[in-house]
């Protein structure tokens, strides 16, 4: 039997904030899908998260656009310049203001054969996740007809972080948005300086 002194304590409490709430689903939703098998995807996410560090994948990506012409080096310029100002609105401002811990891949038994190595940096927003949609969402301003393509590519990139263990979908969420706005405000300062110099 509960006793009353303790009962009264628990109703004090009340619900848990929406803070709670929202950080209790977001490890729910990281442990369903750390506790999915799908085996046959494990190695590639891992290669496409692996592929995005440092921004590798995307300055790849700018090669590949940047020799289909003009339009495609427009849209290379202003994918990476995208890339740079998210990395510095994320790593200078947003993460030390975050402060969150990374996701365990082992207290959350996220498969050895999905992790890549655990970065050092705090884990709000996702890095990765605002480079990826910075970079699309600014190509996509800049050179609509391969504006598909890429933020697929940048859709897998950020899921891929979750799936590796190393984001909480809620990072990745945020970071993606970062990226999404500041992609096309970068993209449409660019298009002016350009405007400016013709």
């Amino acid at each position: 039997m509960e006793h009353p002194a303790s009962a009264e304590t628990d109703s004090e409490a009340g619900p848990p904030g929406l803070r709670e709430q929202l950080d209790g689903l977001d490890r729910a939703v990281f442990r369903a899908i750390a506790a999915t098998p799908t085996p046959s995807l494990d190695r590639a996410f891992g290669a496409l998260s692996q592929a995005a560090d440092h921004s590798v994948l995307w300055v790849a990506t700018a090669a590949l656009l940047a020799a289909c012409g003009p339009s495609g080096r427009r849209a290379a310029a202003d994918g990476l310049v995208a890339v740079a100002a998210t990395s510095a609105v994320i790593n200078l401002a947003l993460k030390p203001l975050g402060g969150r811990r990374r996701p365990d891949p082992a207290r959350d038994r996220v498969p050895a054969a999905r992790q890549v190595e655990m970065p050092d940096s705090t884990s709000f927003p996702s890095g990765h996740s605002g480079s990826a949609f910075a970079f699309a969402s600014a190509v996509a301003n800049s050179w609509p007809p391969v504006a598909g393509p890429i933020q697929t590519l940048a859709t897998l990139v950020a899921y891929s972080r979750v799936h590796t263990g190393v984001h909480y979908p809620g990072d990745v969420i945020v970071g993606s948005t970062v990226g999404s706005i500041v992609g096309p405000l970068s993209s449409y300062a660019l298009r002016r300086w350009r405007r400016s110099r013709s």
